[in-house]
């Protein structure tokens, strides 16, 4: 059975569709990417879809779907690169996508990952702060002293 590659890229899984989706294969990567969620840790999942010239509503809920157990696992989900048709497809089919975030290009949604995880307080760890965004030099967020 085909599956779909799911890479690693720091605290953010990348998932690449490059085939027409069928259900048995998104059914696939539906578990295949939350367990790697749970394994690794990520916080992030990013989905390119510019390969795909069609999405039924299955796949749509498949998306979403994908996108809100994400969320349960922590980890913020952004869909990449969908096509005109496919948007209009979608939107024809009643499908909103609730829940799930987009991007143009895999660069603009790697950045809307990166705000996500700062937006929760999670810098990804950056030196001179803690995995939850504090500073470890003493000084509060304001610059101040802290006791």
């Amino acid at each position: 059975m085909d599956r779909i590659p799911i890479l690693r890229m720091g605290e953010f899984l990348l998932v690449t569709i490059q085939v027409d989706m069928h259900d048995r294969l998104a059914l696939s990567l539906q578990d295949d990417l939350t367990s790697m969620i749970e394994k690794t840790g990520a916080r992030g999942v990013l989905i390119d879809i510019s390969a795909l010239e069609m999405v039924d509503s299955f796949i749509g809920r498949m998306i979403a779907n994908i996108s809100g157990m994400s969320r349960i696992l922590d980890a913020n989900t952004v869909l990449v690169g969908m096509r005109p048709a496919v948007a209009i497809t979608l939107v024809e089919l009643g499908l909103s996508l609730a829940g799930v975030q987009t991007a143009l290009d895999v660069e603009r949604g790697m950045a809307r990952l990166r705000r996500a995880m700062a937006a929760n307080g999670d810098d990804g760890g950056a030196p001179g702060a803690t995995p939850h965004g504090h500073a470890t030099n003493g000084e509060g967020a304001d610059g101040g002293h802290q006791e």
